[in-house]
Order: C-alpha cells, then structure tokens, then sequence
C-alpha cells in the first residue's frame, strides 16, 4: 500500500482539516483511503475514520519502535495511505513526522499556511526542504498543500512561486466551517462533531488527487513475527463515551488472543463474564455521574478484590480510583480499587513520552521490563501512604513524578497509556 505523509510547518496550521479534505478527495474518486496519525493522539484518528469509515492507524517510532511501526502500516487494508503528521514536520525528540516519513520512505507534503502569502509560502516549503538535511533526516518534501488558500491569483502566485521539484497539491479554502471545536485534551472526537459534509466535499474539490497518488511510495516491507497461541480467555474492553481512547491495534491484538467482549459503563451495561477487564483512556471527568452509578464499576470493584485482573489506562486509571472530582468542584465515587483520589485541574499536568521499568512482575509486565507509552492528562492523583507502584519511571511523570502503575490486587492503573507493540497486552493475556 502506497502513502504520502501531510506534515506541517508548525501545531495549529490545519493538518487535521488538510488531512480530512484530502480523504475525502480521494475517495470520493473510489480510491480506499487507510488513514493514520503519526505520534500517540486519539482524537484526530477518530475523524479519520468518521470520513473513511476505517480505523485510523498509530504511527509513534517511540511507541513502537521501527519495525513495529512498518508492521502496524502494513497491517491496514486500502489502496493509499495518508499519514497526518504531528506538530510541526521537524518537532519532537521522541517520534517526529520526518522520524515516522523517514522509517516509511514516504514523500511528504508540507501543510503551509498561506493565508497572507504567495512567494513566501514557497520559501517557506524550500526552507523545509533544505533542513532535511542540517536535521539528519533522510526524507523528501515533495511539495505544498496550501491551507487557508483563495483560488485565482492566489493559488496560482503559490504554484508558480514553487522551485523545481516541488509540486502543487492544491489548497484548502478558507472556510470558517471547517473549524473544528476543541476542549481540554484537544479537538472534539470525530463522532461528536464531524464537520459539514458539504462544506468538507467543496474543499476537497481543491485537492489535487493524480499528483497525490503520483508522488506516493510504497513502504519498505516489515517483518512479522510469528503468531501467539490463542487461548481461551475472555477480556472484557470498557468502550462508551468515557473511554474513547483505544488504539486499534491493541483491541486487534488481545482479538488475536482471546475473545473480546464490550461493555459501556456510562449506557449503564453491567461488567460481561470475563477473565480479565480493559479499561482504555478517555473522558471519565465528563461523565463522572453516570460512572458513579453505573453497575459495571460497582462490580468491577467486587471482582477486582476477588482477584480478577484489571488494567486501566489514564481516563481507567481515574474509574479505578475512589473518587474523581471534576473541574467544577464535584466528587464522585468511582470504583474504588485503588487507594487514590483524582482531581481535574486547570491546566495538564502531563505532556510526554513515557518509558517504565517494572519493579515486580504483574498483569503487563515481568520484573525488569522496560515499557514505552505516552502521557497527556489534566487530573492529578493523591494516592494512600500504603500505595504499591508497578513502575520506576524513567522518563515522563507518572502518576508521583517517579512512579506508575497504581496496583493493589491484581490490578494495575496506569497515566501511560501503551501500544499493542509495547507486549504488554500479550503479557495481559498470558497472566488470565
């Protein structure tokens, strides 16, 4: 499957909007759109598939390391990938679009705010251009997709402007419909508020489709590793509106492994029979009331203390805790499996890629085991004198500044949330 990359010249200049218009330029031609987010977010993805109707693909080198990255690319199903950068092209120690188009070989367009320049935006582009090499990075800009671009003369100043060897892939109209709402955390997810279909199909009419498919490449292959045993387990997977944050390809992986049943606390559906319970990132602040009542966690927090193993991961951390107080001051009873109180603040207390070291074995982890995952929460937890941690932090804050993986029982929350690539969910399942 061929792909081309959209990157940015900076965060905020119009790469998801770019990245949907795009979408769905290509198909409304009929073309099978893969969509795929470098770095960890889970918001943009979610407006990949309300476009595409196909889950987007998480491309993080920190995450998933090369060879993990090619094997999850590899693992999507349509005729062109578009790849929607992370901040701007060069940002990022850990994972940056240039690291994610360089371990793929896939050509990048450069997403260039052009709404006061013409000759400038080219500039802009062949500055790009140039610094793949002072950065090290052995990846081709290939070109231009102009974002807040009027047609006729404007347009046209941007394509002439262009030094050889760099292409016009159109532009995206200034449209102030196809501004998309964003709370803490960042945009609003794709089924909440996708944007006008209408408004969405007149800027993709702007899309230059043939010099997209035109400049894609194909990947290098990637090496699979050899199937794990199936067993005969049950995972019981928390998803509703609260717990929103998923990658595809853990739920992909503990599939491969055992049977997988949904249940959504919020909608008030009860804990499903199960050998073992995920309870993925999300949104628990918004809907703390319903979680409050929701008998799901209230028998969770029966099966938890029985043993059953649970693992809960930033917004399932916060549903394992014993109360979560929202930003407007109210408090709710969650789960109480673990000893911890959370809090919403005003600001985010964390923004990074994490790495831990487990300090005993347990339901993600043996003993010594180094795991890489990604941050990004506003609550901070106050956790009992008696907390027992799973994990040494290496790099990122957790949920103490050195430590995560809040565990008592045989269940374990972390602020990290990991990638199917990271084992540990292989290791999840193993220890059903």
């Amino acid at each position: 499957m061929k792909g081309v990359v959209l990157g940015g010249t900076s965060s905020g200049v119009g790469k998801t909007v770019a990245a949907l218009a795009t979408m769905r330029a290509l198909e409304s031609e009929g073309i099978a759109v893969q969509p795929a987010k470098a770095g960890p977010d889970f918001i943009d993805p979610s407006h990949h598939e309300a476009v595409t109707g196909r889950p987007s693909r998480t491309l993080d080198l920190w995450l998933e390391g090369a060879d993990g990255l090619r094997r999850n690319y590899h693992r999507g199903a349509g005729e062109v990938c578009v790849v929607e950068g992370v901040m701007g092209l060069y940002d990022g120690d850990g994972s940056s679009t240039a690291m994610v188009a360089e371990a793929l070989d896939l050509p990048v367009v450069l997403v260039v705010d052009a709404k006061a320049g013409m000759e400038s935006v080219a500039a802009t582009a062949l500055g790009f251009r140039e610094y793949a090499d002072a950065a090290g990075r052995d990846i081709e800009v290939a070109g231009v997709l102009a974002q807040r671009a009027h047609g006729g003369r404007h347009a046209e100043g941007i394509r002439e402007a262009l030094p050889d060897g760099m292409t016009y892939f159109g532009r995206i109209p200034p449209t102030a419909d196809l501004e998309i709402p964003d709370r803490h955390l960042g945009l609003h997810m794709g089924e909440e508020a996708p944007l006008d279909d209408g408004t969405l199909d007149a800027a993709a009419e702007h899309v230059r489709t043939g010099r997209l498919l035109a400049a894609a490449r194909e990947p290098p292959a990637a090496e699979f590793e050899s199937a794990r045993a199936v067993t005969d387990r049950t995972v019981a997977v928390a998803r509703d509106r609260a717990f929103c944050f998923c990658y595809p390809a853990t739920v992909e992986r503990l599939r491969e492994r055992a049977e997988v049943v949904t249940f959504a606390p919020t909608a008030g559906d009860d804990l499903p029979a199960c050998d073992g319970v995920y309870l993925p990132g999300g949104y628990p602040e918004l809907h703390a009331a319903d979680l409050a009542d929701s008998p799901a966690l209230a028998a969770l927090s029966d099966r938890a203390a029985d043993g059953l193993p649970v693992v809960g991961e930033c917004g399932g951390f916060m549903a394992m805790a014993g109360t979560l107080t929202t930003a407007d001051g109210d408090a709710h009873g969650m789960a109480g499996i673990l000893p911890a109180d959370v809090e919403m603040r005003d600001r985010y207390q964390a923004l990074d890629h994490v790495e831990l070291r487990a300090r005993d074995g347990g339901p993600t982890a043996s003993a010594g085991d180094r795991l890489r995952g990604h941050e990004f929460h506003y609550s901070s937890a106050s956790v009992g004198t008696d907390a027992r941690f799973a994990f040494d932090v290496e790099r990122g804050d957790g949920v103490d500044g050195d430590h995560d993986g809040l565990t008592e029982y045989d269940a374990v929350g972390t602020y990290c949330h990991l990638h199917a690539e990271s084992g540990a969910f292989d290791a999840f399942v193993e220890a059903l």
